[in-house]
Order: structure tokens, then sequence, then C-alpha cells
């Protein structure tokens, strides 16, 4: 008997859990829809947002090699310029095309070209791009003669020492721009600096190099 009536209150229990769900759903009907329906929402809105970021890393990948891919051929076939400059803009790799058409200009001899390539990367994204960009048109203000401009330029860049790009480049073209100038012990102090800051590096080797030659001259 008291199997039974144990079994028989258990019954109960569940029965009366069940017959609570019931009536709060129906108390709580339409609230319930609505959370249904806002998270519905929401997964569908994240499914889109992915599905646009996907659609822009792929169209950005594509930009940036056909980027590559038209600055590889300038070279052999300068009429190519006009489609670099078509590429070229604001965007995340877009920018890269005006990196790349300065370069060519560059080799070509024509640093008032490349100049005005470089200055329309904006400063508005301070990432390696724009660092990269900075620093050339720096070391076209050094082949200019315009040693001031480009100690600047390199000024700047230390004293925001952005975590994106190093600064072994930056102190070594600033210690050129002063040694150009006339400026030799800033420029060894820049120098030894580089060496002692940088020393298994390219231009902690050069450097090194640079320190030696200047020490000698004294």
């Amino acid at each position: 008997m008291k199997r039974i009536k144990r079994k028989q209150l258990k019954e109960d229990e569940f029965v009366s859990t069940i017959n609570k769900i019931i009536d709060f759903t129906k108390r709580r009907a339409k609230e319930l829809i609505v959370a249904a329906v806002a998270v519905i929402c929401v997964i569908i809105l994240i499914i889109a947002i992915k599905a646009i970021q996907a659609n822009t890393v792929k169209k950005e990948s594509r930009l940036l090699a056909d980027v590559l891919d038209l600055s590889s051929q300038l070279k052999d076939n300068p009429d190519k310029i006009t489609e670099l400059e078509n590429l070229a803009g604001n965007g995340k790799f877009s920018r890269v095309a005006y990196l790349k058409l300065a370069t060519y200009c560059i080799e070509q001899g024509d640093t008032e070209k490349a100049k005005s390539y470089l200055e329309k990367i904006p400063e508005s994204k301070k990432d390696l791009i724009y660092y990269q960009s900075r620093d050339l048109l720096g070391q076209i203000y050094i082949q200019n003669q315009e040693f001031d401009n480009a100690i600047d330029i390199y000024r700047k860049i230390e004293e925001e020492n952005p975590e994106n790009y190093t600064l072994d480049p930056v102190l070594f073209h600033k210690a050129q721009a002063h040694e150009q100038k006339g400026e030799k012990e800033e420029a060894l102090a820049l120098y030894k600096r580089v060496q002692d800051e940088f020393p298994q590096t390219l231009y902690g080797f050069d450097a090194s190099q640079k320190v030696k030659e200047l020490e000698e001259e004294k």
C-alpha cells in the first residue's frame, strides 16, 4: 500500500508540474513568442554579418592580388600604371596600390610623382601600410636633400612608437638625414642606438658600420 501511495504521489506531482508549465505557457504565450522571434532575428543578423564580412574579405583579397599582380608588371609594361591607379584608394588594401606606384616612380627617378602618391594615403588608418608610406616619403625627402622634412617625419613616427612598425629603419633613416645634413653627432648617436637596440637586424649591422666610419672621422 505504501509503495502504491508513494507512486501515486509522484504521479500527482508530475501531473501538477506539467499543468503548471502549461498554465505558465498559456499566460506568457505572447512574451514567449516575442522572445523566440527576437532570438531568431539575432541569429539571422549574426549570420548576415558573417556573410558580409566573408564577402568583404574575399573582395579585399582579390583586390590585393590584383594590385600585386599589376605592380609586378610595371617594369616591363609601364602602361599598367593606369590600371593600378584605378585600384588605388583609401581602403585597407587599395592603399597598397599607392605604395607600389610610389615605389615604381622612385625607381624611375620621378620622386615628385612618388610624393604625390604617398601623400594620398590618409593618416586616419595608422597601420603597417601607413608607416611604410611615411618611411618611404622620408627617404624621398633625404634623396631630395629636404633633410628637415625627413627628420620631422621620422621624429613623429618615433614619438608614436607604433606596435605594427619596428623603429630600426626609422631611426636609421633619421640618422642618415642628420648625417647628410652635416649633423654628425646627432647621426652618430642614432646609429649607436640602432646598433645597441637592434643588433640582430640588417639595420643594426649597417648602423655598426656607420658608427665605425663616423668615429674614424673624428
